[in-house]
């Protein structure tokens, strides 16, 4: 297993918010934790790294590849955090400084990471942007003028450009029109056959889970009440919260851009 969570719990001065979970991510795997807001499956992604508020207290072990990230420092995370495991976010909008263009987040980025050659810096960036599916003459432009499945894709790019092992995806399709989002998962899908990363997503949208994921976790008040293989939780779900969510669910397929509803039926 490329991470493993081990009974983490997650307090803040008055409650534990998420209460001893455990998990694992297999390498290559789409592992998919599913539930409602407030569930706690955004702060159980963000302790990953390190990118809880101060004011919440960790507990647990986090392994990522051998290193128990919890006990290392935020300078000792510094080279996991971007080369190792990646994270794209549901507000793309505020990854994004809207007075820099989009090379110079890139450049940044790169640079950041220890890339100190600035030609190959823009080389790699260039080739980025082709890789999702972006034009060249984007690298010069600014935030506002690319619309949201544009930017959301420069976010994967940039995600992927140092080539992670895991890369966590919080609610990445939630701010984007349906077709724009599925358009974006499709990408995602495709650029993790190439690259071969893990992704870790966090959804509370069955459909994707349903055409994207092999495994699941579904989180209930901070606790994950169920967890296995897509096809038994989603065909025969035990625990009854899952059920009430399957239910309630959008019909699979309903909602989907035109050709993709019939992948969806299959």
């Amino acid at each position: 297993m490329i991470l493993s969570i081990e009974q983490v719990s997650i307090s803040s001065r008055e409650n534990k918010i998420v209460d001893n979970v455990s998990l694992s991510v297999g390498e290559g795997e789409w592992f998919a934790i599913v539930g409602q807001s407030g569930s706690g499956k955004s702060l159980l992604s963000q302790a990953i790294g390190q990118m809880l508020p101060t004011n919440l207290k960790v507990e647990g072990k986090i392994h990522f590849k051998g290193s128990e990230l919890l006990s290392l420092s935020r300078k000792q995370f510094q080279t996991i955090r971007g080369k190792k495991i990646a994270y794209i976010f549901q507000d793309y909008q505020s990854s994004f400084t809207p007075f820099r263009t989009i090379g110079q987040h890139f450049d940044e980025y790169l640079r950041t990471h220890g890339v100190s050659d600035a030609k190959r810096r823009r080389i790699e960036s260039i080739y980025a942007l082709g890789s999702v599916g972006l034009d060249e003459n984007l690298y010069k432009k600014y935030p506002f003028q690319l619309s949201g499945g544009q930017l959301q894709r420069a976010s994967i790019a940039i995600a992927l450009t140092l080539s992670p092992d895991l890369l966590i995806a919080d609610e990445i399709t939630t701010a984007l029109d349906s077709v724009s989002g599925h358009r974006v998962l499709e990408l995602l899908a495709k650029k993790q056959k190439e690259t071969g990363c893990a992704i870790l997503f966090i959804t509370h949208d069955w459909r994707h889970v349903r055409r994207y994921a092999n495994r699941l976790a579904v989180m209930k008040d901070g606790e994950i009440v169920e967890s296995g293989g897509k096809h038994r939780i989603l065909d025969h779900p035990k625990h009854e919260y899952t059920k009430q969510l399957i239910e309630a669910a959008p019909i699979l397929g309903q909602g989907l851009p035109s050709g993709l509803q019939e992948v969806e039926k299959r």
